[in-house]
This record gives structure tokens, C-alpha cells and sequence, in this order.
């Protein structure tokens, strides 16, 4: 092999390289920009703070924010049990930061409290089952056990499908932000819900009520929302987000009871 031939191989070899690198840099770059342009909100810290059971780090110590309550000596002592059962990716997703329209929106978060309907496995069992379909996917970021075990099945940070066709009105009106052309407008975008499993006497839906829940499951729920700052107004439940006329649910729930549960596991920081 002459000089010349030799010579253009390896021009030929090094523009080989030079073609690979510059295409991984344009790869990286656009996966940056995918992500700089995420519309996954950066901070949940006024949710539950259950990132440290989450596989996934909080955002929220880039953004620092003073804590609108503070919990108590009876929170502290109040240890409830814990499961992790992630649910599928498919059965959740990402915060926005604009709706589908490209209006940015802003909503202060809300807590939203489920029913079960049937035993908290059954629930498990369906979330972890990956669904195509956008009609039926549906998840909570977590579930209250008959026990009062507290199951983390979908992070903090991210949109559960807890609820579809539904609107929080508050003082400031009606909110409801449209994440998807096909779907409603729904209050996922800013809402962390919390289920209770049904009592087995309730796992038919068809009566208005049934025997309540555990004093575990009251004591578990106020523990869970003791830790974030989202304020008793934002406290909320399906049937009164419900826009579809179809969501009754948490039936039987004693809302005195949790918020006294509440105000003593936490209170308005000075």
C-alpha cells in the first residue's frame, strides 16, 4: 500500500470518527433540550413528603421554599407501616408546566381522597398492569390499607391518573388544567390523591355508603398529609372534583374526624 492509499484511509477512518462523535454530541444535546423543555414541573415540596421512600430524588432542594406548617410531637411518635408498589409507567405521568393549548399554568397543589372500591391488591394488581389504552389508565400516588400500611405506588412528582373528567373549584375559581387532546380537562396536573381501601362490605358500589373506615386508616391518612403544606381549602375529595356525575367515592368518610387527626399531627408554622 503506497503512502497515497494509506493516507486516505485514514482520512476516510477519521471522518468515520468525527461523523460518530459529532452525532452523539447532537444526540446528547437534543436529549438536554428534551429535558431543559420538560414539562415535568421542577418542585412538589408542598406534597406529601414521601420522596424519601421514592426511588426517585426530590427536585425540590433547588428550590428552596419555607414550609407553611410544621409537625408535632404526635406526628413524630406515629409510625404507621409502609409498602412500595410502583405502578406501571404507562398508568401515570409527568407534571406540565403549559397545557395542551401552550398556556402556561401555575395551579397550587391539591390533595385528593379516593376510594379503593375493592381491596387495595385488586387496586395494586391493575396499576402494575401496563395499559394502552388512555380510557382505562388509573393510579393513585398512594393507598391507606384497612391496617393503615400507607403504599407508595406512584411518586410525588409525578401525575397520577386519579382523576379524569374533573375540575377543584376554589377561591380563586374553577381549576382544571387539559394535558391531553383526547381527554377532559382534569385536576391530575395538580393533584396528589390518596385512596382508602373499601371495607368488604363497600366492595359493591352501587350503595351510597358503607360501614367507614378503620380508626388506623384515619390516624395513617392525617399522618400522610401532615407532611406536606398544602392547606385544609386544598384538601378535596373525588366526589367533589367529579365532573363525569359517576364518582361518589370516599363514601362514609368522617371529614371531622381527619381534620382534627390532621391539626394534631401538624400545625401553621410561625
Amino acid at each position: 500500500m503506497n503512502f497515497k492509499d494509506w493516507a486516505t484511509r485514514v482520512m476516510l477512518i477519521s471522518l468515520i470518527f468525527i461523523a460518530l462523535i459529532v452525532a452523539l454530541l447532537a444526540g446528547r444535546a437534543t436529549q438536554l433540550q428534551n429535558n431543559t423543555s420538560n414539562p415535568a414541573i421542577a418542585s412538589w415540596s408542598q406534597y406529601p413528603n414521601v420522596h424519601m421512600r421514592s426511588p426517585i430524588k426530590p427536585s425540590s432542594a433547588a428550590n428552596p421554599r419555607k414550609s407553611l406548617f410544621k409537625t408535632t410531637a404526635a406526628f413524630t411518635k406515629y409510625r404507621p407501616r409502609y409498602e412500595i408498589a410502583w405502578a406501571d409507567p404507562s398508568n401515570y405521568g409527568e407534571r406540565y408546566t403549559k397545557d395542551v393549548n401552550g398556556i402556561k399554568v401555575n395551579n397550587l397543589p391539591i390533595i385528593v381522597l379516593h376510594e379503593t372500591s375493592n381491596s387495595a391488591q385488586s387496586a395494586i394488581n391493575f396499576f402494575q398492569t401496563p395499559h394502552t389504552d388512555e380510557n382505562v389508565q388509573a393510579s393513585y400516588h398512594a393507598m391507606i390499607k384497612l391496617d393503615g400500611t400507607v403504599i407508595y405506588t406512584v411518586p410525588p412528582d409525578k401525575r397520577a391518573f386519579g382523576a379524569a373528567n374533573s375540575v377543584f373549584d376554589s377561591a380563586n375559581g374553577s381549576e382544571s388544567v387539559k394535558t391531553n387532546l383526547n381527554l377532559p380537562p382534569s385536576v391530575n396536573n395538580f393533584a396528589y390523591h390518596v385512596s382508602l381501601e373499601t371495607p368488604p362490605d363497600g366492595w359493591t358500589d352501587t350503595e351510597p355508603i358503607h360501614s367507614g373506615y378503620t380508626d388506623a386508616q384515619y390516624y395513617s391518612l392525617a399522618w400522610l398529609i401532615a407532611q406536606s403544606d398544602v392547606p385544609d381549602d386544598r384538601i378535596t375529595t373525588h366526589r367533589l372534583v367529579d365532573r363525569s356525575g359517576t364518582r361518589i367515592d370516599p363514601r362514609s368518610f368522617d371529614g371531622e374526624k381527619f381534620l382534627n387527626l390532621l391539626h394534631n399531627f401538624r400545625q401553621v408554622s410561625e
